[in-house]
């Protein structure tokens, strides 16, 4: 069973949605930050640890939520082999995991509704793999990450 961890620095109704809509189809989901504690939590101590358990292989990928999407995103992509994309909508839900294998989807708890976030999560998962024409950039991108892990 595919396994994803969720994290919100608050209680956002796309934050919930997300972990109920992914239990539903069938994902083992195992919840960070608020929607584990049920206060609000610092926005860079979730992003942390929903970053470190998908760069270690210890869920297939993740999902952030925090009011605008974009510090919980930073905070990812700061964590080595996680390509973490702000996707408020669909289309561009798509592109992150065709065109970048991005593994971790960031949404803002702001504009992101309840509906639009299953929108956004069937289009995510809509991608099995990165399309190969990309496949050389990907490379790439794995390689400053590598070159800076060891710095």
């Amino acid at each position: 069973m595919p396994k994803v961890i969720i994290g919100s620095d608050d209680l956002y109704a796309c934050a919930k949605e997300a972990a109920n809509y992914l239990a539903k189809k069938g994902f083992e989901v195992e919840l960070a930050g608020s929607l584990r504690t049920g206060k609000p939590e610092p926005w860079v101590d979730v992003a942390h640890e929903v970053a470190v358990a998908v760069s270690r292989g210890n869920a297939d990928f993740g999902v952030l939520v925090c009011y605008t999407g974009t510090g919980v995103s930073i905070v990812a992509n700061k964590v080595p082999g996680i390509r973490a994309a702000l996707c408020n909508d669909p289309e561009t839900a798509k592109g992150a995991r065709l065109w970048n294998d991005a593994n971790v989807l960031a949404m803002s708890g702001r504009l992101v509704t309840d509906i639009l976030a299953r929108e956004i999560i069937e289009a995510w998962l809509s991608i099995k793999e990165p399309d190969a024409s990309e496949k050389q950039n990907i490379d790439k991108l794995k390689e400053i990450d590598e070159k800076y892990r060891k710095i």
